[in-house]
């Protein structure tokens, strides 16, 4: 195949849109900038930074990563109307290639939900992506729910926005109802009926619903698309997206039968792949494709066997392929600056002196309670240390008394707003008595929707790291922390996500509770 441009598929990464929009993956606006950094560091064409006019947090959050972002395209969501993109213009102006994306509902349902008739809304597609192009000469346009939307009405707006200006066409499977046959078929219907259909740029934006949004978005592109809408590990919606790793790594095993796309740093799509968990909560399956903790394990003799002979009998990739490696440098209490240094590069994380050092710290803090440590443990710790300046609710020291003879006793002390304050709780268990203590220490009404415990590794010494999530007035706030003790990592975990909550509160004001993220594309 020889390549150009008009074959090359762009990478379109909207972890910070649709991927925070995972009911409690909310991220802080620190969060945001260092994702949408690595993002940019790793090679991605266009990252989908937010929906600006949701909220001053999410505006904010958009412009700040317009004006730092080096390479990629910097694009924001807007609805369809004059508000919505003057704001999201707003944001993504300050981008060295801005674009703004504006969507409306096409398929009977979602017609519905405006009342409009089908004229009416071709009119208001008509006006909004004019308006569109007149601020911004990179414009994409969304139908959503295109995959339910008549073919003769969806052809319809598809030539209206195009005649409009949009330079970029999105077909989104919102509800991930289409099969892979459906999504090729589409796709190559419209590029070969609707007038103008060669001077833009296809896209593809399908969700998980039924376990095909890969599939889908894969055969999206052997139908024509040329740019493939994705998040880190899947996140999003319900089911969630098409993962970014399952499509850099079908493209690059299947080059025989897929267009070429921008080369993506494999080590950094690893190291972002475990940072996104971390950030959201959302703690990626052991057996997902790529970036799975078994994604490269074996336990069959028959595999076992195979793979000692010959890897590629049981792996059509290889772990160096996706950033890692077989060798590895054994950590423990004897290693020094410069081997941590090593190896967390390895892994992809690079840290400045002082950033080094209070890992150091900790590494040997940990190193003195385990034998080794493994690749697994150096990234929880060093994710798990990150603790925003301005937490307001900080732990400061945890004693826990529990066995067979009565209750579980807790002693808690714990800073809030910069004062130390201390608890004594009993409960039934450990770390009911250590949530009481903490719920003592700072009120809330939060209910815990998710309590969830994983061992990093393997070993009676292994870290634990603890997940929880906590909803209250319609928000949902995800806190995760790792430790070798689980109920400091819990007592952690539950105070991480309740100063998500607090920021939360700060972030959500009226008038993002008056926009639905389920209504986006």
């Amino acid at each position: 195949m020889t390549n150009t441009d008009k074959d090359r598929v762009v990478i379109f990464d909207t972890t910070l849109r649709d991927g925070e929009q995972s009911p409690g993956a909310t991220m802080t606006h620190a969060e945001k900038l260092e994702i949408a950094g690595l993002l940019d560091e790793m090679g991605v064409d266009i990252i989908e930074a937010g929906f600006p006019i949701a909220s001053e947090g999410d505006f904010n959050a958009v412009s700040e990563i317009a004006k730092n972002t080096k390479n990629s395209v910097i694009c924001g969501l807007a609805r369809a109307n004059f508000k919505d993109i003057d704001r999201c213009w707003e944001a993504v102006q300050h981008a060295k290639r801005p674009r703004i994306h504006t969507f409306i509902g096409t398929s009977p349902l979602h017609r519905a939900i405006p009342n409009l008739t089908q004229d009416e809304m071709a009119d208001k597609i008509h006006d909004t992506v004019t308006h569109a192009r007149n601020l911004c000469d990179n414009v994409q346009w969304s139908p959503m729910d295109a995959t339910r939307t008549e073919w003769d009405y969806l052809a319809r707006v598809v030539e209206i926005a195009i005649k409009a200006g949009a330079t970029t066409i999105n077909i989104p499977d919102t509800v991930g109802y289409t099969a892979p046959v459906e999504s090729a078929d589409l796709i190559r219907r419209l590029i070969e009926e609707v007038p103008g259909a060669d001077e833009v740029v296809f896209a593809t934006h399908c969700h998980n619903d039924l376990g095909m949004a890969t599939a889908n978005a894969l055969a999206a592109v052997a139908g024509g698309a040329r740019q493939i809408e994705c998040t880190i590990n899947g996140l999003g919606e319900r089911a969630g997206n098409t993962a970014l790793e399952e499509v850099v790594m079908a493209m690059k095993v299947r080059s025989d039968i897929m267009p070429f796309y921008t080369e993506i740093d494999a080590t950094k799509l690893m190291h972002i792949s475990r940072r996104v968990a971390t950030v959201s909560g959302f703690n990626v399956q052991f057996n997902k494709a790529i970036v799975g903790k078994n994604a490269f394990a074996h336990e069959s003799g028959i595999h076992q066997d195979g793979m000692l002979k010959n890897a590629e009998t049981f792996e059509i990739m290889r772990p160096e392929d996706v950033g890692l490696t077989e060798t590895n440098i054994v950590m423990g209490k004897h290693s020094g600056r410069a081997a941590l240094r090593s190896k967390l590069s390895d892994l992809g994380i690079e840290l400045a002196d002082n950033q080094l050092n209070d890992v150091f710290v900790r590494f040997k803090e940990l190193a003195d309670r385990k034998k080794e440590v493994f690749d697994d443990d150096l990234i929880a710790l060093v994710t798990a240390g990150e603790n925003a300046e301005d937490d307001r609710l900080v732990l400061k020291s945890l004693r826990v008394v529990c066995g067979t003879s009565g209750q579980a006793e807790s002693e808690m002390v714990m800073t809030i707003d910069g004062v130390e304050k201390s608890a004594s709780q009993q409960g039934d268990g450990p770390v009911d008595a250590t949530f009481k203590a903490v719920r003592e220490l700072h009120p809330n009404t939060a209910h815990l929707s998710l309590y969830q415990v994983h061992a990093v590794t393997e070993g009676t010494d292994a870290q634990a790291t603890v997940s929880v999530r906590l909803e209250e007035d319609g928000n949902i706030a995800t806190g995760q922390s790792a430790d070798t003790d689980t109920v400091v990592a819990s007592a952690k975990a539950y105070i991480n996500a309740l100063n998500r909550l607090l920021v939360r509160r700060d972030k959500v004001g009226q008038d993002q509770r008056e926009i639905s993220y389920k209504d986006v594309s």
